[in-house]
């Protein structure tokens, strides 16, 4: 009896072990291959094991020195999924809550954006068909988010966005109802070819990676020929912006809209002032010499107008920029609450975008799409 109970206890530690030895395999389940590593992108990888799940790590998910690695798994099955402790879905997500307006533009180049069932803001929304849609509901933003109304959608995935850091008040909600999240970093990429490449991660979430990488490829041509028939003589000089509380904001040399007022053949007045990796103060009497030396001033906030500049910045009308109308700003396609198309879909068309700024550098405004010039 004793050699019995003996041979019944050990099988029970056996199976407990070998129980504990498949789940703490699962929980640290490794993917080791790259399935696909950005040309462009500094932000994001894809990762795959042997058994067809993958991994998507976003290495920077928002801007400063407080960054920590997100990542989300994809599992073709429940089996393969047992005991992952991480964030995860099971196969494609099929109905998608969208923080931020770019996810939006991405979903829509992937023919997706029926899969969008949520988003923040939506009277910020230029998508016609997201805004059309009635079943679409606008669950809040930041800490005001309205979890019952998110409940009540069902989504595969909440897509989010964090400036400086995780809303931790928002991810323990959600662990708390078991949705899936995952903050994207598009914004944080400086090259405007590395943030459109992050419609490739967007796609592998909804299981089309093969197709982002088309559409990507496809942009990466069109930008690569539009530059290259740029002119390197006779570059204007570029400023950007307008002054906030008495501070005027220039960007670094190698932030988005410098790269690509360089490579549309225009040249940053503030070129070799900031060589940082964000925007750098100066005083309104340094702006004012810039702004006297410019021949294109961009940018200029949320002015439609020069009646809104002259209001905006009195103190800078008098310049030859101003008087000769060399004024343009990237806010042509808004909506009526003041949501910016520019920064909802320009970022999966930086090619349309740089024929934007090649006709404003030869003096050409009459067939912009994002930008316009003030009248």
């Amino acid at each position: 009896m004793k050699q019995w109970l003996k041979i019944c206890i050990l099988a029970l530690i056996f199976c407990s072990s070998t129980s504990c030895a498949e789940s703490l395999s699962n929980a640290t389940k490794t993917f080791e291959n790259e399935a696909y590593t950005p040309t462009h992108a500094s932000g994001f990888v894809i990762m795959t094991d042997n058994e067809g799940n993958t991994l998507l790590r976003v290495t920077r998910p928002w801007q400063g020195d407080n960054t920590q690695e997100q990542s989300l798994a994809i599992f073709t099955d429940e089996e393969s999924a047992t005991g992952y402790s991480g964030e995860h879905i099971i196969g494609n997500a099929q109905r998608i809550v969208c923080m931020s307006t770019s996810h939006i533009a991405m979903l829509e180049s992937l023919g997706l954006t029926e899969h969008i069932v949520g988003v923040s803001g939506k009277e910020y929304i230029m998508n016609s068909a997201v805004v059309g849609n009635e079943a679409v509901l606008d669950v809040g933003y930041d800490s005001n988010i309205d979890f019952e109304r998110l409940i009540s959608l069902r989504p595969d995935i909440v897509l989010m966005y964090g400036i400086t850091s995780e809303n931790s008040i928002i991810t323990a909600k959600l662990r708390e109802l078991g949705i899936p999240y995952l903050y994207l970093g598009d914004y944080t990429e400086q090259s405007p070819l590395g943030k459109a490449e992050w419609i490739v991660a967007i796609a592998e979430i909804v299981g089309c990676r093969e197709l982002g990488i088309e559409i990507f490829n496809d942009v990466v041509a069109r930008y690569e020929e539009l530059r290259g028939k740029v002119a390197t003589t006779s570059r204007p000089k570029v400023m950007f912006n307008l002054p906030y509380q008495d501070v005027w904001y220039m960007p670094a040399d190698d932030s988005y809209m410098v790269r690509l007022i360089e490579d549309a053949g225009g040249d940053y007045i503030y070129k070799g002032k900031n060589l940082s990796s964000g925007s750098q103060g100066i005083s309104l009497e340094e702006a004012l010499l810039l702004v006297r030396e410019a021949e294109i001033w961009m940018n200029v906030g949320q002015c439609t107008t020069l009646d809104d500049l002259r209001a905006a910045a009195p103190h800078f009308c008098d310049c030859a920029v101003v008087r000769s109308g060399n004024v343009y700003n990237n806010n042509s396609r808004r909506t009526a609450a003041g949501g910016s198309d520019f920064w909802e879909s320009a970022i999966v068309h930086p090619d349309i975008v740089l024929n934007d700024l090649i006709s404003i550098m030869r003096g050409q405004s009459d067939s912009l799409y994002y930008h316009h010039k003030l009248k």
